[in-house]
């Protein structure tokens, strides 16, 4: 059985690089015209864009801080406007920021790890609703991780709690959105390797160690992730809302 998104239109939030490029490369291959959203990497997100339109896909680049409801506002809006419809949501946005143990920790640095992961997840969704809602398709997928279940690792509390807060706002989502029969689910990847994220944040030796824990004996990669969100992002998953996917390699066992 294949999927097949011809005729649907996708808006991927931090697409520009890492997972977000990944999904909406994805979305692209199996039919969907893609919105790419950026926040700091432009170049990316028209590197992407290119990819989608040589899938023979329609592709606009949006840029803007999610962490600005205005700016959020406005992505939605030109994402629309470009490309008539929003089917897909994927709210792949977010960031670590940075690593800081709880008695270290400003209150800048909590402010801004739950501003980039949960209050621009929220802005976003709040001004696509109306859209979802319009289409026969309606999907939104939001990005949660294995540190919501694990607690993350050294210094990432408030990632970790941002990470959970995405599953609740998630599930209390799905119930509303329900009855205009729109899905809301969410991902929470483990261990993927060759990100931004971890080549950022994780040395090399961290990121070795991960991998021996790993059942599977691999890192998952991003088109581990992308395949995840094709799947939600299509009829096959049509029945399926409110849930968390684990996307882990067998790391955590729900």
């Amino acid at each position: 059985m294949q999927i097949d998104l011809t005729g649907r239109t996708a808006l991927v939030t931090g697409g520009g690089t890492g997972i977000g490029a990944g999904i909406a490369r994805a979305l692209a291959a199996a039919g969907a015209d893609v919105a790419v959203h950026y926040a700091h990497n432009d170049e990316g997100a028209r590197a992407v864009a290119r990819d989608v339109e040589a899938a023979g896909r329609r592709a606009v680049v949006v840029g803007g801080d999610l962490t600005d409801p205005a700016q959020a506002d406005a992505t939605v809006t030109a994402a629309v406007d470009a490309l008539g419809s929003l089917d897909i949501l994927v709210n792949n946005a977010g960031h670590l920021v940075g690593r800081a143990t709880v008695g270290e920790m400003t209150d800048e640095h909590w402010a801004q790890v739950m501003a980039v992961n949960v209050s621009s997840s929220f802005y976003v969704c709040r001004a696509a609703t109306k859209h979802l809602e319009a289409s026969e398709h309606g999907r939104v997928i939001l990005m949660s991780s294995l540190a919501a279940e694990n607690g993350g690792g050294a210094g990432s509390v408030a990632y970790a709690a941002a990470k959970s807060a995405i599953v609740g706002f998630g599930r209390g989502l799905a119930k509303e959105l329900a009855g205009s029969g729109v899905t809301v689910n969410s991902l929470a990847p483990g261990f993927i390797g060759d990100t931004p994220f971890h080549d950022t944040f994780t040395p090399t030796a961290a990121q070795q160690s991960i991998v021996g824990t790993i059942p599977l004996q691999r890192a998952g990669t991003v088109e581990d992730v992308a395949g995840t969100a094709v799947f939600l992002a299509s009829d096959l998953a049509s029945f399926v809302t409110g849930q968390v996917v684990d996307i882990n390699g067998g790391a955590m066992f729900r």
